[in-house]
């Protein structure tokens, strides 16, 4: 039978090892970047196009992965974009020569349906990678988008 008087060291040692995984990651990976949609059309015209944008911008010492999936979906109420589903190869932005890593930015065409207030939803999955981790992020949108 354990001994009453060990309980305060029990508990010392056990909230020791339950902590122990968080203090080993040191940062919140969602603090090692930004997601902008700015560009993104906010008003289009019934039967005209707009253009969704959307850029990862990764803080110094981060990367998004070029080796991990990134995946980026796309819906819309009353309004239809060119491509539903997006991967890192559909990303407008390439490496410049010496470059070893790029954020990844993506413009999307979408038509509007009808006059009235439509919606861009957008699913992003990527990694993002320092030297010490390498984390999978999800990120969701819900955009917007005057029809006239």
């Amino acid at each position: 039978m354990l001994n009453p008087r060990c309980f305060p060291h029990l508990a010392t040692l056990l909230l020791t090892f339950v902590s122990a995984p968080v203090l080993a990651q040191d940062v919140d990976p969602a603090t090692l970047y930004e997601v902008t949609t700015e560009g993104t059309s906010t008003q289009v015209k019934a039967g005209g196009q707009g253009t969704f944008v959307l850029a990862i911008k990764s803080k110094a010492g981060a990367h998004v992965s070029d080796e991990a999936p990134l995946k980026l979906e796309l819906t819309g109420t009353q309004l239809t974009p060119a491509q539903k589903t997006l991967t890192r190869e559909q990303s407008v932005a390439k490496k410049a020569q010496g470059q070893q890593f790029v954020d990844p930015r993506f413009e999307v065409p979408f038509t509007a349906v009808s006059a009235g207030k439509g919606t861009l939803d957008a699913t992003l999955t990527f990694f993002i990678c320092t030297e010490k981790i390498c984390a999978r992020q999800k990120k969701t949108f819900s955009l917007p988008v005057e029809v006239q």
